[in-house]
């Protein structure tokens, strides 16, 4: 089983051995931070590590690019065309570079000179930040002396390909419906809204080459039961509750993620066993004859593994709405103990897409260009992160 599996790695780890500071790809950006006025637009290269690392930034020419080199980082399998913003350059690479080290070569659309260069630690994260000003070819001054040294630039990271029969699946479950019209503003339901999103999402992820189910596809009720034992019939790699939920005008705006609260487990679990056979609780155990005891300390096993993952995820969104200008509340992520994010075996989030009491809020969810930029943000945190899971899979494997 994964959990098995991530546990035989970590005790694998030499004693006293330094993890390597590792890059989170959905926290890293390359991003036009001005206008280019008819030329090259400013660029802002940041780059999110888990812990602070010494490293060095430099220009090269023919033609001008930017490298950074970063000691004791591991770049993983990620692959840099995907990193947000790659289309701003002609050209991404990186990979390792010596012992220790790691290298980033971004290929530049003109000539540019570094503005400043820093790197700042904030937990989680540790974040090093490039400014990159536009200058004349003239201006253009590239550092000679470490051309010599370019001679081996690093070639992209590669994930493995998956088994042929394997599709990333996804489960959207619009939330409510039926005679259950959730939150209702100014004639507006929050199941029609969430409804319509799920919808478009699903065709955003198609056409990634994603699988996606859902647990309604027209204005149905479905019960929460059902909800969950859906996505894990579909085998289900993640699963998405969407929302847009009321509160009283003023308490509450802007988008937030929600993960499962571990401090309930105990009384969600008595639950989750009366609601559920024991045998659909985890997938590839049959818990069938087990006490209540036993069936809860296997499925908060299970949840050592799925819920950092489904945290993981919610970060994916919560760094991509932030890169796309989405409206988020104070606290994007949240902790709660929602029936839709009980199971121990599937990552899964709840995503309040706004609050439909908001006037703002009601007028995005009804934008379908805002909607469009929000189905973005999801396609690219989901896609973002199964190559993170993809990543992470053949680590364990190995």
């Amino acid at each position: 089983m994964r959990w098995w599996l991530l546990i035989l790695t970590l005790l694998s780890l030499p004693a006293g051995a330094e993890e390597p500071a590792r890059l989170d790809p959905g926290a890293s950006a390359l991003v036009a931070t001005g206008r280019g006025w008819g030329g090259p637009r400013p660029l802002e290269l940041r780059l999110a590590l888990t812990r602070a690392v010494p490293y060095r930034v430099f220009l090269i020419g023919d033609p001008a690019r930017l490298v950074v080199d970063l000691q004791g980082a591991d770049l993983g399998l990620a692959r840099p065309g995907d990193l947000f913003g790659a289309d701003l350059v002609p050209a991404i690479r990186w990979g390792k570079n010596g012992e220790g080290w790691s290298r980033i070569v971004v290929e530049l659309p003109g000539p540019y000179r570094i503005d400043r260069a820093g790197q700042s630690a904030r937990a989680p994260l540790s974040q090093i930040t490039v400014a990159l000003a536009p200058v004349a070819p003239q201006d253009f001054a590239p550092d000679r002396s470490a051309t010599a040294a370019l001679r081996d630039l690093p070639e992209p990271a590669s994930i493995p390909p998956p088994a042929p029969d394997y599709r990333f699946t996804v489960v959207l479950d619009p939330g409510h419906g039926g005679f259950d019209p959730g939150a209702l503003a100014e004639g507006e339901s929050e199941a029609n809204l969430v409804l319509v999103f799920a919808l478009e999402l699903r065709a955003a992820l198609q056409a990634r080459g994603v699988d996606v189910q859902l647990t309604r596809g027209d204005d149905s009720f479905v019960s929460l039961e059902r909800r969950m034992t859906a996505a894990r019939a579909a085998r289900a790699d993640l699963f998405i509750s969407l929302h847009a939920d009321a509160l009283p005008e003023g308490q509450a705006a802007g988008a937030t993620v929600y993960v499962w609260n571990p401090d309930a487990d105990s009384r969600a679990d008595e639950q989750l066993v009366l609601r559920h056979g024991p045998d659909d609780l985890v997938a590839g155990l049959d818990l069938t004859g087990q006490d209540d005891a036993l069936t809860g300390v296997l499925m908060d096993f299970a949840r050592t593994d799925t819920q950092p993952r489904s945290r993981n995820f919610a970060d994916w969104l919560v760094s991509r709405m932030s890169l796309m200008g989405i409206g988020m509340h104070g606290r994007p992520v949240q902790r709660a103990t929602y029936s839709v994010l009980k199971s121990p075996d599937i990552p899964s989030v709840l995503l309040e897409l706004g609050f439909i009491s908001d006037q703002d809020d009601r007028a995005n969810l009804l934008d379908p260009q805002w909607r469009g930029r929000m189905v973005q943000v999801v396609a690219e945190a989901v896609t973002g992160w199964a190559r993170d899971e993809a990543a992470r899979a053949t680590m364990l494997r190995q």
